[in-house]
């Protein structure tokens, strides 16, 4: 994988603001890959914060770290020719567990993810991975899960959602009371449990 901007651009389903992976520092395809976040003061999640707030108040929103982990996880799963080569599904985290935080970025910060890919299992990727400043880890992830899902139904608004098929509900889920949909059913859906 090639490791400039227009190439992250070109996989990833996001754009500005929102990309959160400057660049591609090592890749091996379907095993692991390595990318940066450079932290500055001029992101959108500092601005309008007072000036004379004390150090700690300006680090990194968790969320941004996640988002960005994330980003560096599609990019190795795009890069590696899934979840599909035509095109026509989208990657999503679908679960995050045994995430722990140890430390922080501030404006200044270069964030280093590294991810690596547990097993892939078709419009599936299992991952996991660290994002370190310097030496310091300051995110582990014990599991990734990332699941690709129609473009039509991620993207096509509320039609491509009613159209789409949905679970039923296991045993216990239902009814539940006027205006709370059951898990597995669409509000507004036609039909009851």
């Amino acid at each position: 994988m090639k490791s400039g901007y227009a190439q992250l651009l070109a996989l990833l389903p996001v754009r500005h603001p929102m990309v959160l992976v400057d660049r591609v520092t090592d890749f091996d395809r379907g095993r692991t890959i390595g990318t940066t976040k450079a932290v500055t003061g001029s992101e959108p999640c500092f601005q309008g914060m007072a000036e004379d707030l004390p150090a700690e108040r300006y680090a990194y929103p968790r969320s941004m770290i996640l988002e960005s982990f994330g980003q560096s996880a599609a990019l190795l799963w795009l890069g590696s020719h899934g979840p599909d080569a035509e095109g026509d599904s989208l990657p999503m985290v679908g679960r995050l567990r045994n995430c722990a935080f140890t430390g922080s970025a501030f404006p200044g910060d270069v964030i280093r993810h590294r991810v690596r890919v547990e097993r892939l299992v078709e419009g599936n990727a299992f991952m996991t991975g660290e994002s370190l400043v310097g030496d310091q880890v300051l995110l582990t992830v014990g599991s990734l899960i990332a699941v690709a899902r129609p473009v039509g139904v991620v993207t096509g608004g509320a039609a491509a959602y009613a159209a789409a098929p949905f679970v039923t509900p296991p045993p216990g889920c239902g009814p539940h009371p006027p205006g709370i949909p059951s898990p597995g059913r669409r509000p507004g859906a036609p039909g009851a449990w």
